[in-house]
C-alpha cells in the first residue's frame, strides 16, 4: 500500500468511532498491506455497506463480525465452585497437576473434567487432562503440536524378522525417518490434505502450506518417534479375526508440526486479547465458536489434525514400501485435540490434551516406553473419564530432572536388558523417566480393554 491506511481514513469512509477501526486496521495491514490504498477504501467501503454479505470471508469476515455484532472484551473471573470432575489414580499424580484441572474446572465454559492415571503438570490444562466445555474452544487445552497421535501398523511378518533382518530394519529407520527443525526427506510425496479449501481460504494457513508441504512425513523432536517391535494378541476372538501370536509391528509417534504450532501460537495470541483471565490461569483463555475467530480456529486446527495423520500414513508408507509387505491392521488415534460430543445430554467441546479417546468400541494405541510395552485398547466408552484414557505412561521425571539424575551408562544398561536398539534419542527420553505402564493400565481398567500389547525392538528418535 502506498500511503498508510489510518483510522482518520476509516472514519471517513463512515466506520463507528469503535473497536472495528482498530481491527480493520489490523486486517488490512496483515493481510491486505501490498494493495493500493484506493484499492482497500473501495472494498472496505462495501463491507461497510453490507456487513452480512461479508460473514465466514477470511479476511474480511473478522472486520463484518466486528460491525454486526463485536465480540466483547471483558476480564473474566473464575468461579468458586469446580465444575464435576474425575480423577484416575490420582496416588499416582502429582499436585501441581491436581491443581491446574481444579483452575480449569472454574472457568466460567467449564461443563466437566477428568484426570488421566499419566498426567503431569503443563500449560494450561496439565498434560492427560481432558475438558468439556460450553461452546468454545481453549487452543492450550490442546496444545502447541494439534493433533499429537500414535499409529500402529501389524504386517503379517514372523517377528524372528526383527532378530535377522535387525541391521537392515534399523537402518530403514536411520535414512528413511526424519526428525527435528530441519530434516526433510529429499523426495517429497503429494497428498491430497494440500488441496483442502482451509490452505486457500485461512490467510494463516495459506502462508504455512510450504512449510507443511516439505514437512510432510517428518516427525518432531523430543518424544516423539518410530519404531520397529513385537505386536502381541492374546486372543483368537479379536478385533480383525487374525490368529493369536506375535506379528511384526511399526509404530509412530508425531504431529503436526510447524503448521500445528503456528496455529496454535496465532489462536492462543488471539485468545487472550479476547478473554483476559487471572494472571496464572492465562493459558486458559478461550475463543467462542460463534465468533470469526473461534471459527476459524476450529477449521484450523481440524487441517492440522489431518495433517498430523497424513504425516504417519506417509512414515507408514514409506516403511510399507521398503519391507514390500502390506499392513493386516492399522489403528491411530489423537491424543491433542478437541471434539464435539454429547455430555450430560447437551453437546460440548471436549478437550484432550495428552489423553486418549475411548468411546465404547473405539481403538487405540497407549505406549509405555522404549523398554516397556505398549497397550493395544478398546475403549469402554466410561462417562466419568469423558469417554477417555491415557495417552502413554506419562512422566515421572522432566526434561530438566533427567539430565541432572541419569547417565548415557545407566541408559544403555536399560536398553540392553530389554534388547533394544536405540538410533538417536537424548538423556531427557531415558526409560526410567517414564511412570510404570503397568500401574497406569492398573489404574483404568475402567475406562478400556486391553487387546494386546506393542514391545519396541528398534527405536528411531532425534538426535
Amino acid at each position: 500500500m502506498g500511503k498508510k491506511l489510518s483510522g482518520k481514513d476509516l472514519i471517513k469512509l463512515g466506520f463507528p468511532k469503535n473497536n472495528s477501526i482498530n481491527i480493520t486496521l489490523g486486517q488490512i495491514n496483515r493481510y491486505h498491506k501490498r494493495k493500493k490504498k484506493a484499492q482497500v477504501l473501495t472494498e472496505a467501503k462495501k463491507v461497510l455497506l453490507h456487513p452480512e454479505d461479508y460473514s465466514g470471508d477470511a479476511v474480511w469476515g473478522k472486520i463484518a463480525e466486528s460491525l454486526l455484532d463485536p465480540v466483547i472484551v471483558k476480564k473474566q473471573e473464575l468461579k468458586t465452585v469446580r465444575a464435576p470432575f474425575w480423577i484416575y489414580g490420582e496416588n499416582e499424580i502429582e499436585q501441581q497437576a491436581k491443581y491446574q484441572l481444579y483452575d480449569a474446572l472454574k472457568l466460567p465454559i467449564s461443563v466437566a473434567g477428568a484426570l488421566m492415571p499419566d498426567a503431569h503438570s503443563g500449560y494450561g490444562l496439565p498434560i492427560g487432562g481432558v475438558l468439556a466445555t460450553h461452546n468454545a474452544v481453549i487452543p492450550y487445552g490442546v496444545g502447541v503440536d494439534i493433533g499429537c497421535s500414535m499409529c500402529l501398523t501389524v504386517y503379517p511378518i514372523a517377528v524372528s524378522y526383527l532378530k535377522g533382518k535387525k541391521h537392515q530394519l534399523a537402518n530403514m529407520l536411520s535414512e528413511h525417518t526424519k526428525f527435528g527443525m530441519r530434516e526433510t526427506h529429499r523426495i517429497k510425496h503429494d497428498h491430497e490434505i494440500f488441496e483442502r479449501e482451509e490452505f486457500k481460504n485461512i490467510p494463516l494457513v495459506k502462508r504455512l502450506k510450504d512449510k507443511a508441504y516439505k514437512q510432510l512425513g517428518t516427525s518432531g523432536g523430543g518424544n516423539h518417534f518410530v519404531e520397529f517391535g513385537t505386536v502381541t494378541l492374546t486372543d483368537d476372538d479379536n478385533e480383525w479375526g487374525l490368529k493369536s501370536g506375535e506379528y511384526l509391528g511399526l509404530l509412530s509417534h508425531s504431529g503436526s508440526r510447524g503448521l500445528g504450532a503456528n496455529i496454535a501460537k496465532q489462536y492462543t495470541y488471539l485468545a487472550t486479547k479476547q478473554c483476559p483471565l487471572p494472571k496464572h490461569v492465562q493459558h486458559l483463555a478461550w475463543l467462542d465458536l460463534n465468533t470469526h475467530d473461534g471459527q476459524e480456529y476450529w477449521l484450523a486446527m481440524r487441517l492440522a489434525g489431518d495433517y498430523a495423520t497424513a504425516c504417519h500414513d506417509d512414515i507408514h508408507t514409506r516403511l510399507a514400501k521398503l519391507l514390500g509387505a502390506k499392513p493386516i491392521v492399522k489403528i491411530r488415534n489423537h491424543h491433542n485435540f478437541a471434539w464435539k460430543q454429547e455430555v450430560n445430554g447437551e453437546e460440548c467441546i471436549v478437550h484432550r490434551k495428552g489423553a486418549t479417546p475411548a468411546a465404547k468400541g473405539e481403538l487405540g494405541i497407549i505406549p509405555g516406553s522404549m523398554t516397556a510395552p505398549g497397550y493395544i485398547v478398546k475403549g469402554l466408552g466410561n462417562a466419568a473419564s469423558l469417554q477417555s484414557a491415557s495417552h502413554g505412561a506419562g512422566r515421572l521425571f522432566s526434561r530438566r530432572k533427567c539430565k541432572e539424575t541419569f547417565t548415557q551408562n545407566e541408559i544403555k544398561k536399560q536398553l540392553n536388558a530389554n534388547e533394544v536398539t536405540l538410533i538417536g534419542g537424548g538423556i531427557d527420553e531415558a526409560p526410567m523417566a517414564y511412570k510404570n505402564i503397568e500401574k497406569v493400565m492398573a489404574n483404568q481398567q475402567e475406562l478400556v480393554e486391553v487387546l494386546g500389547t506393542f514391545t519396541p525392538k528398534i527405536v528411531r528418535m532425534d538426535k
